[in-house]
């Protein structure tokens, strides 16, 4: 990477420079609050509204009583972990000066629904998530290796996943 390089793995490396010193500047700013206001739709179909952007749609297979018409929250659980990744790879990719040709992640969970169902007393959440990374760089090795470990150090939806994290519902 050069001095005058802008943007590497079209990642807009000043801003990620500005929020860097900015965080050092005032630690404070890096405490976020994330938030998603989801409405149901009947059946087992919902949405979720983030931000401002299009509703994000959920309902179950037709196997689980559901019409089938957008991924399940499991599903999208699944992206999420996914997504986050790819996020983590290009941000520490670019700021070691690793150009990534590709980055795929292949993500799998496994799943008892006795827990969902009323079968059982137990865990209702996934017994183990599989997340598989390909990537193609012209890299070192051992610079992929040490990307993947940072990723994996650093990843707030994997870290969320593999840490109990408290989780208050309430119903107003």
């Amino acid at each position: 990477m050069t001095e005058t390089a802008t943007r590497l793995n079209d990642v807009d490396i000043a801003a990620v420079g500005q929020l860097v010193e900015g965080i050092r500047a005032d630690e404070s700013k890096a405490q976020t609050t994330w938030a998603a206001h989801v409405q149901w739709n009947g059946a087992f179909a919902s949405q979720a509204r983030v931000r401002n952007f299009s509703p994000i749609a959920s309902d179950e297979p037709t196997a689980l009583g559901g019409g089938d018409t957008a991924p399940n929250p499991v599903e999208q659980l699944l992206g999420a972990l996914g997504n986050c990744l790819a996020v983590g790879y290009a941000a520490n990719a670019t700021l070691a000066g690793i150009e990534l040709k590709d980055l795929r992640i292949d993500l799998k969970g496994d799943l008892d629904l006795s827990v969902f169902l009323g079968l059982a007393d137990g865990h209702a959440g996934f017994t183990s998530i599989t997340a598989k990374v390909t990537i193609d760089s012209d890299a070192p090795q051992e610079k992929l290796d040490e990307l993947h470990a940072r990723v994996k150090a650093s990843s707030p939806v994997g870290h969320t996943l593999g840490n109990a994290v408290p989780v208050d519902i309430v119903l107003n």
